[in-house]
């Protein structure tokens, strides 16, 4: 028996010293180095890495978060997607989607720009019937007196049928004419003037000189005429040197006009006449498609 107890005291005192050593061990771990024989066994715990949780490895093996794209982005990446297919008309839409419901988007001005050419693309091409319609030419008509029936101009007829001047009218000949039922909406201090049709975009002109009254107030007018200028000389839609001409769109009850910047102001300080100056192609074109009595409303302020 006395074998028995001195063998189950030194297993007892063999747990108490595993013991007690291990928790000394841990104190120089966790708590201050001890030195000594536990410096040895442990030689730098501050320096000893911490074991990964599972929580660790998991947050290290998921990706990082990236930022949710705005809406605007990313319907305009869309759009370029149907581009790139030849889908133009789920490209139209993601682009009128941005200008009508992300209009503070990065990706607006930029969709605006494509969805007018695209806009205008169509409007113009004789292969599109929208908003189009055939007139039949009987005895006594008249370019002029067609304009005037289907409230487009001489320009726009003489475009959308391929005619580079005035031609004799010979009955039963067919002329596709266009209504120009468009309104302008110009923004000075944006530097910009929209066209519209019914609330619908359809195309930006940058304004690339605004010399107009500072007390210029937010109204609505029309277009009151339209000219072409040629060597001081005005020319008639149609006529010799009309294609060369510069033209002006004279408005009602306002002191400017909206007229292309001449090539030769190239200094910022040379301010030329009083008005509104766009690219000459931008003013070739929207000279086509208005005409005297198209609404025009001013917005003087951004606000």
């Amino acid at each position: 028996m006395r074998i028995w107890t001195f063998i189950k005291l030194l297993a007892a005192f063999a747990v108490i010293g595993v013991m007690g050593f291990t928790g000394l061990l841990a104190y120089h771990i966790k708590v201050k180095p001890l030195g000594g024989v536990f410096e040895k066994l442990v030689p730098n715990p501050a320096e000893i890495v911490k074991p990964q949780t599972d929580t660790d490895v998991v947050e290290m093996l998921e990706a990082p978060e990236l930022p949710e794209a705005e809406p605007g982005e990313l319907a305009f990446q869309k759009a370029g997607e149907f581009i790139a297919t030849g889908d133009l008309k789920e490209a139209r839409e993601k682009l009128t989607t941005i200008t009508n419901l992300y209009p503070t988007s990065a990706a607006a001005p930029q969709a605006r720009r494509i969805l007018g050419e695209m806009n205008l693309d169509e409007l113009l091409s004789t292969e599109s019937k929208e908003g189009k319609q055939t007139h039949v030419v009987v005895r006594g008509d008249s370019f002029a007196g067609i304009a005037t029936k289907y409230k487009t101009s001489v320009d726009c007829l003489l475009y959308l049928n391929g005619l580079m001047e005035i031609t004799g009218l010979q009955p039963g000949d067919d002329l596709i004419v266009m209504p120009l039922e468009f309104r302008l909406l110009i923004e000075p201090q944006k530097k910009v003037l929209s066209l519209w049709s019914v609330g619908k975009f359809l195309k930006d002109y940058p304004i690339l000189r605004a010399e107009v009254p500072a007390n210029l107030a937010a109204q609505t007018t029309t277009i009151d005429s339209k000219s072409a200028v040629l060597d001081t000389k005005r020319i008639a839609p149609g006529a010799k040197g009309y294609r060369q001409s510069e033209k002006i769109i004279h408005l009602a009850k306002l002191p400017f006009q909206i007229r292309p910047l001449p090539a030769a102001v190239a200094d910022k300080d040379a301010a030329p006449a009083k008005g509104l100056f766009l690219d000459p192609a931008d003013m070739e074109e929207l000279n086509l498609l208005t005409r005297a009595g198209n609404e025009v409303e001013i917005r003087p302020s951004t606000r």
